[in-house]
């Protein structure tokens, strides 16, 4: 992940940053929810799990068991707008996993939005666009594939309207994957959804005063 450690994409809706330290207490805060855990199929992890995850993902070097590049998702309006800090300003995390050791141009995609409040309005989509654009300029990939929960329609339905296919149904873990595959077209269509991103250098926030990352 140490791939993106210095970068900040910022769009209309969206801000993205990397996942710092100072991002866990807020993104551990979303993942006690049931809701969430169900839709990410994940686990609820202690704080100290958490921190250790964050660090993991950011150090580990082996791609299969860790996301080749993760952001959080900031409210742009909020982050760039009041200066606020990014803790104020979280949404919601994509994630880009290589998934593939004989593959390195699949890249397998993940967007949470993690506040209520700001789901159906455009930034699941706005983020994952630039995810994937970031991916395919950045780190070479050429296909993409996303794995939902079949309860997920809404997701479901977000990335077939940026040109995924369905392609296999899961019946075991109740999970449907999509794919795209980026050709010319569809790479020039991806870059002219997000030429209104502005690329800039990202300082990592201090963890706020008394905070111990364990």
């Amino acid at each position: 992940m140490k791939i993106n450690q210095n970068t900040v994409l910022q769009g209309q809706r969206v801000t993205l940053v990397p996942y710092t330290s100072a991002h866990v207490p807020r993104y551990h805060e979303w993942m006690q929810s049931e809701e969430l855990q169900r839709l990410t199929a994940s686990e609820p992890l202690s704080l100290e799990q958490e921190y250790e995850m964050q660090r993991s993902w950011r150090d580990d070097a082996d791609i299969l068991f860790s996301p080749e590049c993760t952001f959080i998702v900031l409210d742009t309006a909020r982050w760039a707008g009041q200066e606020r800090a990014d803790e104020d300003c979280m949404v919601g995390d994509v994630n880009l996993f290589l998934t593939d050791a004989e593959d390195p141009t699949l890249g397998e995609i993940e967007i949470m939005i993690a506040e209520p409040s700001y789901r159906g309005r455009g930034f699941g989509k706005e983020a994952t666009l630039m995810m994937m654009s970031y991916g395919v300029r950045n780190l070479g990939i050429t296909k993409f594939e996303a794995k939902i929960g079949q309860e997920n329609e809404t997701s479901i339905c977000m990335f077939k309207k940026l040109h995924f296919k369905e392609v296999a149904v899961n019946s075991v873990f109740q999970e449907v994957t999509l794919r795209l595959d980026v050709g010319d077209q569809e790479r020039q269509w991806l870059l002219e959804q997000t030429n209104h991103v502005e690329e800039k250098s990202y300082v990592e926030p201090k963890l706020p005063a008394g905070t111990l990352e364990t």
